[in-house]
C-alpha cells in the first residue's frame, strides 16, 4: 500500500543538550515516551539540521525550510509572517512588524516589556486601529492582537522600506527608542517616520484608555506603549498546492507558524483551547488533525510548549511536558494509512535558554518506509537511524516521494 496523505508534526524546541539535573540526559531522553518510541520502532529515524550544521534556526526560518521554502530566498523578516498569523492579509510589498504591549512609568521608562502579562489586548488594538490616522503619510494601517500581550502591525503604501530599527531597548528601566532607518534609502526613512508617527499617536490613545484606567485601579500595570520590531517586507510565495500538488492545513497556536502556513497557502485551522503553552489542549489539536486529514492531503501540526520550558531553563518541566505530548499522540498509533513525520524545528537547550545549532531528531513512519533498528526517539538514538543526517529542505521531497507524488528527474 502507498500512503496518500502526510502529517508533519513539529514539536517546537523539544530537542536539548544533556542536563545536569537529569543526570546528564536530555529532557527527551529522560521522559517516558512509549508512543514516540513505538513510532520510532515502526519507522525510520535520523537527525536533521533544519537550516545547516551549526546554524541556529529561528522558528520562522526553520518552518519555511521544513515546508520546502528555502529561507535564503523567501525570508524577509519575522514581522510580515507574524502579521499574517494575526489575521492581517499581507499583500506583497506590505511592511509587517511584530508588536507587543508594554508598561511605561511616569518618567517614560519601561517597567514591564509584557504589560504585566496582560491576557487580552483586543479592545486596545481596536482603539489604536480606529484612532491612529496615517493618511497624511500616504499609508494604510493594520493592527491586530495576538496572544496575550502580543500584536502585529502592518503598513501599506508607496515608497516604504523595511530596513529600520526597533523601538524596543530590550531591557527594562530604559525609555523606548526612536525608530531609525538603517540605510540612506528614502524608503527606509519614510517607514521610520511613519512608524514614529504611529507610536506617537498610539501612545496618546493608550494613555487614557478605559482599560488602562481600570487596570490602574486594580493595581495592575497599564498597557500604555507599543513596542515594534522584526520589520520585513512581504514577499511572494509559490502556493503550496502548486509546489507540492497537495491541499493542506496548518494547526498551531503560535501566530508565527499560522502565518507561515497561511502565507504559503495552507488553510489555517482555529482550535478552541490551544494556547501554545503547557496548558494547551493537545487532545483538541489531535482531534482537529484527524478531521483535517479527512479532507486534506497534508497537515502541519505545531506543538510549542516544550520550547517555552527550554527558554526558561526548566529541564524537569520540559521533561514532564514531553510526557504530556507523548500521551496526546496515542490516537496516531492506529493510523497506518499515512506518512507521519515527527521532528523539531530547532534545539532549545535549557542550559542556553535559547535556540542552538544542534541537529534535531526525526521519525518518518508509514507505508513503504524502510524500518531501521532504532527503538527510542531522542537526540542520540535517532542519530543511528537509517535516515542518517539530512537538512530541513530535504524533508518535503522525501515525504512527497513516499506518497509517490515526486516527479522523475531525467528519463
Amino acid at each position: 500500500m502507498t500512503a496518500q496523505k502526510i502529517l508533519l508534526i513539529v514539536l517546537d524546541g523539544i530537542a536539548d543538550r544533556p542536563c545536569d539535573i537529569l543526570d546528564g540526559k536530555t529532557p527527551l531522553q529522560a521522559a517516558e515516551t512509549p508512543v514516540l518510541d513505538r513510532l520510532a520502532r515502526e519507522g525510520i529515524c535520523g537527525i536533521m539540521d533544519t537550516i545547516a550544521p551549526g546554524i541556529r534556526p529561528g522558528s520562522d526560518t526553520a518552518h519555511l525550510s521544513l515546508l520546502g521554502y528555502p529561507p535564503e530566498r523567501y525570508y524577509t523578516g519575522r514581522g510580515p509572517l507574524e502579521a499574517e498569523g494575526c489575521g492581517i492579509r499581507m499583500e506583497p510589498g506590505m511592511i509587517g512588524f511584530r508588536a507587543n504591549f508594554a508598561s511605561l512609568d511616569k518618567n517614560g521608562s519601561i517597567i514591564d516589556r509584557r504589560a504585566g502579562r496582560i491576557a487580552s489586548t483586543g479592545v486596545l488594538c481596536d482603539a489604536i486601529r480606529e484612532g491612529v490616522d496615517l493618511s497624511k503619510c500616504g499609508v494604510d494601517l493594520f493592527f491586530e492582537p495576538g496572544a496575550g500581550h502580543r500584536a502585529a502591525l502592518a503598513f501599506r503604501g508607496e515608497g516604504l522600506g523595511a530596513t529600520v530599527t526597533s523601538n524596543d531597548p530590550k531591557h527594562e528601566q530604559l525609555p523606548p527608542l526612536p525608530i531609525r532607518p538603517m540605510t540612506e534609502a528614502g524608503s527606509d526613512l519614510h517607514t521610520a517616520e511613519v512608524a514614529n508617527e504611529f507610536l506617537r499617536q498610539s501612545a496618546d490613545i493608550l494613555a487614557d484608555h478605559p482599560l488602562n484606567r481600570q487596570r490602574a485601579e486594580d493595581g495592575l500595570l497599564p498597557a500604555n506603549v507599543v513596542l515594534i520590531r522584526g520589520a520585513g517586507v512581504m514577499g511572494r510565495f509559490e502556493p503550496f498546492s502548486e509546489k507540492w500538488k497537495m491541499t493542506g492545513s496548518v494547526i498551531s497556536a503560535a501566530a508565527l507558524i499560522s502565518g507561515i502556513g497561511s502565507a504559503v497557502g495552507l488553510e489555517r485551522v482555529n482550535v478552541p483551547g490551544i494556547t501554545g503553552s503547557a496548558d494547551s489542549d493537545l487532545n483538541a489539536k489531535i482531534r482537529a488533525v484527524e478531521s483535517e486529514l479527512e479532507r486534506k492531503d497534508f497537515v502541519l501540526l505545531n506543538i510549542k510548549g516544550a520550547d517555552e520550558f527550554g527558554h526558561d531553563g526548566k529541564a524537569i518541566g520540559k521533561r514532564d511536558f514531553i510526557e504530556v505530548i507523548d500521551a496526546a499522540l496515542t490516537p496516531l498509533l492506529s493510523r497506518t494509512d499515512m506518512i507521519i513525520a515527527i521532528c523539531s524545528d530547532h534545539t532549545t537547550p535549557c542550559s542556553v535558554m535559547d535556540h542552538s545549532g544542534d541537529p534535531v531528531p526525526i521519525i518518518i513512519r508509514g507505508p513503504g518506509v524502510r524500518v531501521d533498528a532504532v527503538t527510542a526517539f531522542d537526540e542520540i538514538s535517532s542519530a543511528a537511524g537509517g535516515q542518517n543526517r539530512i537538512r530541513g529542505g530535504d524533508l518535503m521531497p522525501i515525504l512527497v516521494d513516499l506518497i509517490n507524488r515526486s516527479e522523475k528527474y531525467g528519463a
